[in-house]
């Protein structure tokens, strides 16, 4: 894992200096190239991801959870993980704007997601109480 975690620093600092030089030439290109390493990097995420959600998946059902909110975790992670690479490429093509909108985007998406999971809180604490 930690060389694999050198490899991929080593891909983004080459990347980024890339993506430096060719935006001297043509902003366009320096962004390309930017999204580029970006869509390779996330790709490689979301290969090395699958063991790992076997292995939650595993401790959320022995410990008695649903398999919706176990879903529902994985999908508010996707949302959070989407947002940030979305807002940091936006930043980085100089559109703040744009980046705070996404920003938002993502945390009323995760806020409207997690709505059913308040709802089972406040009636197992009226159960409770």
């Amino acid at each position: 894992m930690v060389d694999n975690s050198f490899s991929i620093a080593v891909f983004c600092i080459c990347s980024a200096v890339m993506a430096v030089l060719l935006r001297q030439y043509s902003r366009e290109q320096g962004l390309l190239a930017s999204l580029a390493a970006c869509t390779a990097v996330l790709a490689g995420a979301i290969l090395m991801t699958g063991p790992m959600i076997d292995e939650v998946r595993d401790i959320f059902s022995q410990a008695g959870v649903s398999e919706s909110y176990i879903s529902l975790i994985f999908k508010a992670v996707a949302i959070c993980f989407i947002t940030q690479v979305t807002c940091e490429i936006c930043r980085d093509s100089g559109e703040n704007a744009i980046a705070s909108a996404a920003e938002l985007w993502g945390r009323g998406a995760v806020t409207l997601m997690s709505l059913p999971v308040a709802r089972v809180l406040l009636e197992l604490i009226d159960e409770i109480i």
